[in-house]
Order: structure tokens, then sequence, then C-alpha cells
């Protein structure tokens, strides 16, 4: 095994062996009658225990935002026209370049960090705690596409079709929130559960040809995106579809029994969706944890072969594993257009996707692990339009250090590398 990311990811990372050989016996080792050995007692303990914080996978998660966050300063820093202009008599006054680069550089994530949490500035509660709800809200698609992606690679698949489930979940949902007149509750519960069948009937597809066919689920699910995004294109060009004149490519907002409750009042947007994202954490927890079929899941995950000799249906496995995943990205569309967007759009889904693909591979297809990491990338989206406005850096550097975080991710033992952190024992790897 290798200690690279695998669509069974169990949370942990794999390595080839052993940390290291054996010592040699020494006049004070066993067998010597030199006293106590060295794995006895506290101290020994101690250190298995510090041992297997720092081998886990948990702290290369951690270390992987830290060196982007680094890595987004040194942008930061670079891209700032006073450093640049420090810079040219660097020789001359070095400790104002080093000056202002660090006022740059603090001054940039503290906005980050104002626009995702809170913003002591502010001049009301209301205004100071708004952005932690701002985070909530953009978390909430994350968690629950990167749920569904996560779910599918504890099981041995990579579902990479989480955008046009999404899309799909969000053409139902969006369509039944304006098309058809139902109660307050049971509209936005009708319109949620269509999300999710959408999504579920696109994942459903992938998972029915690669289990009769064989067919590769990454190829099949990247060609289901494009489908799903000419789709969508398509419907907002039906006057029945969109049900409005405007030449706009946009539908006409949903009903407002179908928008999802608001969890607070205005001016703070978090909606109910956020409580189904939780739900969802603890169902997949269940489901993998502590239910028959998750038992399945996993099992086919780690050795399809021999899950079949133990009477598993790989194929039935299969299928259902990508009908769940799908159900889960369709409910993150469906949330989308029901809690904040009120309308479908060509942009309705953006790069939701994609970015929880990098959700599931930082929450190493956990569940809370997905939830922590969602919030985290919520917490980039809030923050990173306050860091742009106040500061004037550009928002891509938030990107590029979501990007640096999927690059590390998928390369442990360049972490492990650069922190000189050691590598998982065998039994901890199993």
């Amino acid at each position: 095994m290798t200690d690279q990311p695998t669509p069974a990811a169990t949370g942990t990372d794999t390595a080839a062996g052993p940390s290291g050989p054996k010592s040699p016996a020494t006049p004070n080792g066993p067998g010597s009658g030199g006293g106590s050995t060295a794995a006895s007692g506290p101290g020994a303990t101690q250190g298995t225990i510090i041992r297997r914080i720092l081998s886990s996978s948990a702290m290369v998660s951690v270390l992987s935002v830290v060196i982007a966050l680094i890595l987004g300063g040194i942008l930061i820093a670079a891209a700032n026209r006073e450093v640049q202009a420090t810079l040219g008599y660097f020789f001359a006054r070095p400790t104002d370049f080093f000056v202002t680069v660090f006022r740059t550089v603090s001054e940039a994530y503290l906005a980050l960090f104002r626009g995702a949490f809170i913003d002591w500035q502010a001049s009301s509660f209301v205004r100071a705690i708004r952005p932690l709800t701002e985070t909530m809200v953009n978390a909430t698609p994350l968690i629950l596409a990167g749920l569904g992606i996560a779910l599918a690679f504890r099981s041995g698949l990579f579902n990479i079709g989480a955008q046009g489930q999404l899309i799909l979940g969000a053409i139902l949902g969006g369509y039944f929130g304006y098309a058809v007149g139902l109660p307050p509750v049971i509209h936005f519960l009708f319109a949620l559960l269509m999300g999710a069948v959408a999504g579920a009937c696109w994942g459903g597809i992938a998972g029915f040809l690669k289990a009769r066919t064989g067919a590769n689920e990454v190829i099949v699910t990247i060609m289901l995106n494009m489908i799903a995004g000419y789709l969508l294109a398509y419907l907002l060009k039906q006057s029945w579809f969109k049900q409005t004149t405007s030449a706009n490519p946009a539908t006409r907002n949903i009903d407002e029994s179908a928008f999802l409750p608001q969890l607070l009042p205005d001016p703070f947007r978090l909606h109910f969706g956020f409580i189904v994202a939780l739900l969802a954490v603890l169902f997949v927890w269940w489901l993998l944890e502590r239910s028959t079929l998750g038992f399945e899941f996993r099992a086919v995950g780690e050795n399809p072969n021999a899950a079949r000799t133990a009477g598993i249906s790989v194929g039935r496995v299969t299928l259902l594993v990508m009908v769940t995943a799908g159900a889960l990205s369709g409910l993150a569309g469906a949330s989308l257009i029901l809690g904040t967007e009120a309308k479908l759009t060509g942009g309705i889904a953006g790069t939701l996707g994609f970015d929880a693909i990098t959700v599931a591979l930082l929450g190493r297809s956990r569940p809370l692990g997905t939830l922590l990491a969602g919030l985290l990338f919520g917490a980039f989206r809030a923050g990173g339009y306050l860091m742009q406005s106040q500061t004037g850096t550009p928002i891509d550097i938030v990107l590029v250090v979501q990007s640096v975080i999927v690059l590390l991710i998928a390369a442990p033992p360049l972490v492990r590398t650069i922190f000189r952190l050691p590598a998982p024992l065998a039994k901890e790897a199993r």
C-alpha cells in the first residue's frame, strides 16, 4: 500500500511497513537482565501517543492548510505595491521590507478572518456575528456534496460527478419550487426531495454503467457533468421552463412557500439547509459505521474481490453507492436554490461540485472531517470578499490556497518530509 489517498480512504495514511528496523538487543535490552524495557512505562506510552498524533492523517491535513496559508501569504506580499517598493531599497533598509510584508499579510488574513467568523470592527452585534452565519451558508452545499463524494471514496469509487448531480438537483428543486403550488412546509420539503431524486438518478446512471458494463466511473461522471451543464443551458431557453420573457438566461423566482425557512431573522441568510447538512452528516456516519449496508459499502471499498467471495453483490453495492452519493449532491443543489439563489441561472453551480472534491479529500472521506472541511472552505468563500474589498488583495489568492491544499492532501509524503513527521505504523495504517 502507498501513502497517497485512495478511493477507500479510511482516514489514516498507509505505509509499506513499520517506521524502521528493530534495533538489536543491547546489554540493557530484553533478555539481558538489565531492567525494564524501553517500551514500558508511562514515558513510553506518552511517546507512543505523541507519535500517533504526529503520524496521523489529521495532522497531515492541518499542516497542509498551514503550508497553503504560508504560500498564500507570500503571494499576498508579492502582489502588494508597497512591498514591491521597499524591495527596491532592500539592502539600504531591510527592516522596511520585513515590516511592510508583515503588515500586508497580517491585514489581509485579519480581514479574511473578520469576513469569515467575527468582525470585531462592526458597528453592531448583528453585523459582528453575521460573517459566521455567512460561512455556514457557504458551507452548506459544500458539506452535502462533499459527503456524496466521501461516501463514494469510502466505497472504492471515484465520484467526480458531484457537479452534474448538483446541477440536476438544482434544476428539479428549482422547477418544482415555482411550477407547482403547495402549502409552505410541504412545498419546500417536496422540492428538496425532488432535488435529491434528480441527483440520485444522475448518479445512478454512472453506478448502473459501472455495475453492468464495468465502465470507468471517472470518465462517465465527467461526461455527465458536461451533459448536465448543457441540459441546464437548453432548459433556460425554453419558455415553458423558465416561465419568463426575460432575455437573461434565468427562471422566475421560486414561490415564497418553497423557500427554506430562515433560522435567524434578517439580515442573516442562514437557512434550514444547514440543518439538513448536519442531519446528512449524522446519516452518513450511521450508514457507514453502524449499518449492515454501510459495512458492505466499506467492504467493497477495501477489497471488492474479497467482498464478492463473502457473498456481497458488488454490482448492487456500486449502484446503491452512486445513487446515495448522487442524492446527497442533489440535495446540495436544491438547498442552494431554495435557500439563497431563489432562481435558476446558467452559473447556479459555479465550481461547487469540484470544490466538494477538495472538501472530501481534506476531510479524509470521514463525515466529521467533511463537515469541518466544508466549514473551512465556506470561511474562505465568505472571508475572501472582505479581504479583497478592504485590502485590495486579489480574491484569486484564496483559490490558490485551496488548490495548494488539494496538492498537499494528495501527497502526504511531501508534507511528512517537510515537517519530518514519522510515518504511520503498519497497525495504524490498517
